[in-house]
């Protein structure tokens, strides 16, 4: 038997493999892939997999982890922020699409049990798939994909009840009476367990378990948390699933959220692949063979009517027409919820084998077209826009929907909060330059952060980590951390996570050097005694801090001994005049002292470009810039001039900006 199943497993990935690269090619999404290749494999295919059971709990813990990822990555804050498309946008989604489908099949002399069933079952949406279409064209934060979001996870937490009205709706007896009471007890319970996780329990004891640096242990907690919040629920009479999204809720609330998710989004992405293709196999590809111009029919008539509720329902809760349009097509297909809803009613009796295999094969088909649809929203919207309508239809009545934090961007992440990292910023603070910090203790994190430090909890070898840190807006990254393996795995991380962020990690040996720059690295620094300096006085270089500042700076540091460094109370340094720069230029910043040989010529007179091959591009002088100084531009006495040029030329002009010295 485990042979077997390992024999399926190889099976299932071989054939993904070769059917996602043919998709690829043709720009086809690899959840379609997922679902082809579940098709030809199943039993009702090639019959290539033979336990399918195994399959579809492989599938199972899949949906747990994604759901256990979203509710990491939306904690309860978030869910406050977007509550108007979660509350309101949902019920009424929910609502207006169960009243529509159940509508119609009772006009087309379906008992009414069953078209109430038939509607919950078309009203629930694919989070996995949208999120997923979101996630790879970076919209997760615009306003179509908040709104998509907030209506599946209220459609998420709808399957409970649409659970617990199945054996209703099939006239089952002993449920109702005590049991609705009970289960609002229950409910009630579990909403509290979850609030006091998330406020005491939880952060206690990641903490702790952090304390011990070791990463097995630390994804055993993370797991153990998941699944028993996920056992809890299913043992009240709630889904697996919703435990899971309860567990990551809990969990998002603590400063561990981050290392988290980037320690169980390789397993996520495993097992969910496995859900996709156990909704593959699920298919009687016979069926649809049999009857596909029925099947396509209903299919786009779903997707269509899916589509103008969902838009109406975003236009009602004061969106945008685009946006309306954006989000009806995203979630217009079947979810994966469906699939265990209409499990549950075949067993029992809402439908028959024959509805069963009709909705699997209609459900299969909206999930295939999803990311064809998607891709063709944008243009359907712009057309839209171009229509006749009031402004406040076009418009919307709401300008800001979901208020985002500001985004850092060409600031600096300073990994490792030791000595070196507490220079670098302190350099970085007294320079008014932004920056964030990674920290794998969890003592410094919670005595830095009640100090105001931005830090953050995690490990930077994790991409989720240096993403959440805002490795791909990130000027400089600055490893000053004693794992020579880790830092190795940082550099190689953030160059594929951002080419353009300049690196500089400090090394104890000199051997190092070749082997960090080859992974990526800009700048290697190997000897320890001077790290310090040498990161903050290059860090400063990048942003364009004239050089007269940097080695004043610098001798005040040597001056007193490196009391800066070594004092928590040192007073900071004067750099009191940073602040222009131009990220990714490679030019440099230069003073005019007073009394220096340039000071009171104009440009022309200096003929700098001439004499000594370097331009100026740009003066400051007091909060004025002066771009593109022209010939007739003077140069005064305190103004900070940017040069460009070889960098011995600049050396060459340098001592015409230096202050005079007394004669």
């Amino acid at each position: 038997m485990d042979a077997a199943i390992l024999d399926d497993i190889v099976v299932i990935f071989a054939l993904s493999i070769a059917i996602i690269f043919v998709t690829s090619r043709l720009k086809v999404p690899g959840i379609v892939g997922f679902l082809i290749a579940g098709m030809v494999a199943g039993p009702h295919a090639l019959g290539f997999v033979q336990e399918t059971g195994t399959v579809e709990a492989l599938a199972e813990i899949g949906v747990i982890l994604l759901l256990f990822t979203i509710g990491m990555e939306f904690s309860f804050t978030e869910l406050l922020r977007i509550r108007r498309a979660v509350l309101g946008g949902g019920t009424l989604q929910v609502l207006l699409t169960v009243t529509a489908v159940a509508a119609g099949a009772w006009i087309a002399g379906i008992p009414p049990a069953q078209a109430v069933f038939l509607g919950f079952l078309l009203s629930l949406s694919s989070t996995a798939i949208v999120l997923s279409l979101l996630q790879g064209r970076s919209e997760v934060e615009s306003p179509h994909g908040r709104t998509a979001l907030g209506i599946l996870i209220f459609q998420d937490l709808a399957i409970i009840p649409m659970m617990l009205l199945v054996p209703m709706l099939a006239g089952a007896e002993g449920v109702g009476g005590t049991s609705v009471p009970l289960f609002l007890a229950t409910s009630a319970g579990i909403i509290g367990f979850v609030i006091v996780s998330a406020k005491w329990l939880v952060p206690a004891a990641l903490y702790h378990v952090a304390r011990l640096r070791s990463p097995e242990i630390f994804l055993l907690s993370i797991l153990v948390i998941c699944l028993f919040t996920a056992w809890l629920t299913q043992s009240a009479g709630l889904s697996l699933s919703l435990g899971a999204f309860l567990a990551g809720l809990i969990i998002s609330e603590s400063e561990y959220s981050q290392d988290a998710i980037g320690a169980v989004i390789p397993f996520k992405e495993v097992f969910t692949s496995f859900f996709f293709v156990s909704v593959g196999m699920l298919l009687d590809a016979g069926f649809f063979l049999a009857n596909p111009v029925i099947i396509l029919i209903i299919t786009a008539g779903v997707i269509v009517a899916k589509a103008l509720v969902a838009g109406g329902v975003t236009l009602a809760i004061g969106q945008s027409l685009r946006t309306a349009v954006l989000t009806g097509f995203a979630i217009s297909q079947i979810g994966e919820f469906s699939f265990v809803l209409s499990s549950a009613g075949l067993s029992a009796g809402l439908i028959d084998g024959t509805l069963y295999q009709a909705f699997l094969a209609m459900a299969v088909v909206t999930m295939i077209a999803t990311p064809f649809v998607f891709s063709a929203a944008p243009k359907v919207a712009d057309r839209a826009m171009r229509l006749d309508l009031p402004e406040r239809i076009r418009r919307g009545t709401i300008r800001e929907t979901f208020p985002k934090e500001p985004e850092m961007n060409d600031h600096i992440i300073i990994v490792g909060f030791g000595i070196g990292g507490k220079n670098v910023a302190r350099a970085a603070q007294a320079a008014k330059i932004p920056y964030v910090v990674i920290e794998t203790n969890p003592e410094t994190v919670r005595l830095e952060r009640a100090k105001g430090e931005p830090i953050h909890y995690g490990d930077a070898t994790r991409r989720a980590v240096l993403g959440h840190a805002g490795v791909r807006t990130a000027k400089v990254l600055v490893i000053v951390i004693s794992d020579p393996s880790a830092t190795r795995r940082i550099i190689a991380a953030a160059r594929r996570a951002n080419p353009h962020v300049r690196i500089i990690a400090r090394t104890r040996y000199v051997g190092d050097i070749d082997e960090l720059a080859g992974l990526g690295a800009d700048e290697v620094i190997p000897e320890e005694y001077v790290t310090s300096i040498e990161i903050f006085t290059r860090i400063l270089t990048a942003y364009l801090v004239p050089r007269d500042e940097i080695e004043r700076f610098t001798a005040e540091v040597r001056a007193d001994g490196y009391v800066l460094f070594r004092s928590a109370e040192a007073p900071r340094p004067g750099l009191h005049d940073i602040g222009f720069y131009q990220p990714g230029a490679e030019v440099e910043s230069l003073r005019v002292g007073e009394g220096a040989a340039i000071a009171g010529m104009t440009l022309a007179e200096a003929d700098l470009r001439r004499k000594h091959g370097v331009t100026m591009l740009a003066v400051r002088r007091g909060a004025r810039v002066i771009a593109a100084p022209d010939g007739e531009t003077a140069i005064l006495a305190g103004d900070v001039c940017v040069v460009i040029g070889p960098e011995d030329r600049i050396a060459d002009v340098d001592h015409l900006f230096r202050e005079k010295k007394g004669e």
